[in-house]
């Protein structure tokens, strides 16, 4: 019997880290069936000569939870080769949910990933209650990509003890037993594991905290625990890692990961403030994981930077009373205004940074604010900044960077990297990368719509580290196939052998390459985003069925909700 499809002539890339090699790949009933030289005509062929042919990718940091639920395809993260995503990480999700009370996740998500309320409020319908009734809608709606679901620590938070959540109380044992419930209940039903975060930096719109930020140990491990009793499951944090110190926060969280034996993942950047944080966490979890620990980090491949423009949703002057003024008028009316000497004046005597609602807005820098260009530049010069461009021409960085958001009719941006760029270097991803126990992620797919456009993660993995820098190709194959699979618990894909699920791209090596983004108009609401695109995906195939040819759709849908199984 004929395969329903054959990729003829490709060099594969298994996604183990071993060598790459030449070979026809047959796929059936939406399995790898064969690989091999010379294999029998299929149904369908693909023309692979040339190619690398490699598993779809896996990403195990999205937030997808909300666009999940009213698009069938899950781009950007589809564009860039991902066929499988992670999603509800950070502790911000929408389910469970009492009948009422869903505008305190909207809140919540909207401040910490940068959906607006309006586009989450038209786009869900809220039909669930319980975790298990929200992955119930989410089965019903078929998409081009897999995606997995964690159990957000906000949500259940707030479920279980209302507005002592939202203040931040101590839960008591009452509270804890409820929320372990609620967790293992939702891992039985298909939840791959717990989301929570304890960063200042997640914060709601009106600067209100995440309701896990003061979280403390004794309900962290007895949630955890119910993962424990059920067998099944990760933990996901993200933390400062600055109260008392990074040392002391992380042996709590291994205390966490000792008491509980399941899998737990935590956000590693290399922070601007303090500059050998991202070295001392590394040292403790490769120790961590020499005593048989299963405790990782996921890092970023680039640094983690702002797109600040007229386009998106901030500017170096989004909190300045004189552009508020006219920040709503269209792209073209605007620019027009901020022409006018008497308005560039007024915006530049104004204070900026006190009306800003951007809880980020101290942490930029103009030392670390550049000119983003195109083709897109993830590893700006130093000298090319706004600052050192202001310090050459004698004028203020405000006046420089007023100066470059009108630049190209307002449609340019300018790039502001937050974290992995302290010494205006990669170095430390580069580092990272070098560490078996590291995980590639951190991409945030379907969140920062605004300002942020890091689903790109992947592609820029192998063009910059691997065409650019020379990294292997294989290794940086395993890293996003087999390696996250492997730590998300999805045995059945990240490799290419028979009998696995076929998710594959077919990717053009030699031109693959990143665009610049723009913004799409396309969520609910009339909602904004930047979507960034790539060149070298001749084919991603999603159980099967060719989901993407050249970065466009086909129309295929054979994604699914995947839940976790012991």
């Amino acid at each position: 019997m004929a395969a329903d499809l054959v990729i003829r002539g490709g060099t594969i890339v298994d996604g183990t880290g071993a060598a790459p090699y030449p070979a026809d790949l047959a796929i059936t009933g939406g399995l790898i069936s064969a690989i091999g030289p010379g294999l029998p005509p299929g149904r369908e062929e693909i023309d692979a000569a040339g190619r690398l042919v490699t598993p779809g990718f896996v990403d195990i940091h999205t937030h997808y939870d909300g666009q999940a639920v009213w698009d069938s395809h899950l781009a950007p993260s589809a564009i860039h080769g991902v066929t499988t995503a992670v999603m509800g990480n950070c502790g911000v999700g929408f389910a469970p949910v009492h009948p009422g009370e869903e505008m305190k996740l909207i809140e919540l998500m909207e401040g910490v990933e940068d959906i607006p309320a309006p586009v989450l409020s038209q786009g869900l319908n809220f039909t669930w209650e319980s975790f298990s009734e929200y992955m119930a809608v989410l089965d019903g709606k078929p998409r081009d990509i897999d995606i997995c679901a964690l159990v957000p620590h906000a949500a259940v938070r707030v479920y279980v003890m209302g507005e002592r959540a939202l203040n931040l109380e101590p839960a008591n044992q009452g509270d804890i037993a409820a929320m372990r419930q609620i967790v293992a209940e939702a891992v039985q039903a298909g939840a791959f594991g717990f989301s929570t975060s304890r960063t200042i930096s997640h914060k709601t719109l009106k600067g209100d905290h995440t309701p896990t930020l003061r979280a403390q140990e004794d309900e962290l491990i007895g949630i955890a625990m119910g993962l424990k009793e059920v067998g099944a499951g990760f933990l996901e944090v993200v933390s400062d890692f600055n109260l008392p110190d990074a040392a002391t926060e992380f042996a709590m969280l291994r205390r966490v990961a000792e008491a509980c034996g399941r899998p737990m993942v935590f956000s590693l950047t290399a922070r601007h403030d303090r500059t050998e944080v991202w070295k001392e966490l590394l040292a403790l979890s490769n120790q961590a994981a020499a005593d048989g620990l299963r405790i990782r980090p996921v890092f970023p491949p680039r640094p983690i930077g702002i797109l600040m423009g007229l386009l998106g949703s901030q500017n170096p002057f989004s909190g300045a009373p004189s552009y508020k003024a006219i920040a709503h008028l269209p792209v073209p009316e605007r620019v027009a205004a901020m022409r006018d000497p008497a308005k560039k004046a007024a915006i530049l005597a104004d204070d900026r940074i006190s009306g800003s609602n951007f809880p980020l807005i101290t942490r930029l820098s103009f030392e670390r604010m550049f000119p983003f260009g195109d083709p897109p530049d993830y590893v700006p010069h130093r000298e090319t900044s706004v600052a050192a461009k202001a310090a050459r021409e004698g004028r203020s960085p405000e006046d420089v960077a007023y100066d470059m958001l009108l630049e190209n009719e307002g449609q340019g941006f300018l790039f502001c990297p937050l974290t992995n760029y302290a010494d205006f270097t990669l170095d430390a991803s580069e580092e990272l990368l070098r560490h078996r126990n590291t995980i590639v992620g951190l991409s945030d797919g379907g969140a920062h719509v605004g300002f942020i456009s890091d689903g790109s993660f992947p592609t820029f993995l192998l063009s910059y580290w691997g065409k650019q820098r020379g990294l292997p190709v294989e290794e940086l194959i395993r890293r996003q196939t087999s390696d996250t699979a492997h730590a998300a618990g999805l045995p059945d894909r990240g490799t290419l052998k028979a009998g696995m699920r076929a998710d594959i791209n077919v990717i053009d090596y030699e031109t693959l390459t990143l665009e610049r983004p723009g913004m799409l108009y396309d969520l609910p609401a009339g909602g904004r985003r930047l979507m960034q695109r790539a060149r070298g995906y001749d084919a991603t195939i999603v159980a099967g069925q060719v989901t993407y040819r050249h970065g466009e759709a086909t129309g295929a849908l054979p994604g699914k909700l995947v839940r976790c199984s012991a």
